[in-house]
């Protein structure tokens, strides 16, 4: 089976079933439009016309309109995962084989997933939690400058504010990311004859619509011991874009110490599964998007 050898790729079946997992466990994969990203890096480009359409009377004069093209150049950046595993994997049968990668699978889906959240939010490197240099500006905390401060007994309004924030600027919302915190203060909210206002959120609840807005919950927008957003909202649909290079690498490592941990693979009687994964994202318009932000 090719994708146990010593290099080599997760087989189409597992790329296809990795990639449909991060989708729904990714806010930002769920809100936003997936593109295909080039491994050299690509760009996107954000066209406006500046000014509104001109009258002109007969014979009158035509005065300029004008354009803005600006691009924003995605580059994909590699994410890797590995685990330790007993040798006994490379001498199992290919059915068990299969069934250790599909675990693998899974747990990396879930991992890709809340690493692309993390690093393209708040531009920390997942497993530390500390600002990358590799991401550097290109997250939503960097560019996104608007902000609404987040008020617990009316968690509505600040939603609602963010988003009269972005429409402001003649630009659309799409979706709403808020966290659990969000969630839960929502469900608490009452109505004047004293039922719950939004009844949904209660137990738990996470409806996929806030009002005609598109919504995710996920504790991912609040990652991070200096991080203050509670919520974010904004054109996801339109001015956000990820991606991932479609070759996502697994090797099984049967010698050495590739973690860095200090024990050698043999002589421990183990191999150590990693996997790659190269992916991209680009903000195409921070003015389209408001945090909503602890004090």
């Amino acid at each position: 089976m090719a994708t146990l050898s010593k290099g080599g790729l997760f087989e189409p079946t597992l790329t296809k079933d990795l990639i449909n997992k991060v989708k729904g466990k990714s806010s930002l994969a769920v809100l936003s439009a997936q593109t295909p990203i080039s491994f050299n890096g690509q760009k996107e480009f954000t066209f406006s016309m500046d000014k509104e359409i001109d009258i002109v009377a007969e014979n009158g004069k035509k005065t300029a309109g004008g354009i803005t093209l600006e691009p924003v150049t995605i580059v994909p950046i590699k994410f890797e995962y590995g685990a330790r595993v007993s040798n006994e994997f490379m001498f199992a049968s290919e059915e068990k084989q299969l069934d250790i990668l599909k675990e693998f699978n899974e747990g990396f889906a879930k991992k890709v997933a809340r690493g692309l959240d993390i690093a393209a939010f708040h531009g920390l490197n997942p497993r530390t939690g500390v600002a990358s240099s590799v991401v550097g500006t290109n997250s939503f905390d960097s560019k996104v400058t608007q902000t609404v401060t987040y008020a617990k007994a009316t968690p509505d309004d600040c939603l609602d504010t963010a988003i009269s924030t972005v429409e402001d600027a003649d630009r659309e919302v799409t979706g709403i990311v808020i966290n659990s915190a969000v969630r839960s203060d929502l469900s608490k909210m009452k109505a004047t004859d004293g039922n719950p206002l939004y009844p949904e959120f209660r137990f738990g609840g996470k409806p996929a619509t806030l009002g005609s807005q598109a919504l995710d919950v996920n504790n991912t927008v609040s990652f991070g011991s200096e991080t203050k957003d509670q919520a974010i909202v904004g054109d996801f649909a339109n001015m956000f874009k990820w991606g991932y290079s479609k070759e996502i690498p697994l090797r099984v490592i049967e010698y050495g110490d590739p973690d860095n941990s200090g024990e050698d693979l043999q002589g421990h009687n183990q191999v150590y599964l990693r996997a790659e994964i190269f992916m991209g994202w680009g903000i195409l318009d921070p003015e389209s998007f408001t945090r909503v932000v602890k004090e």
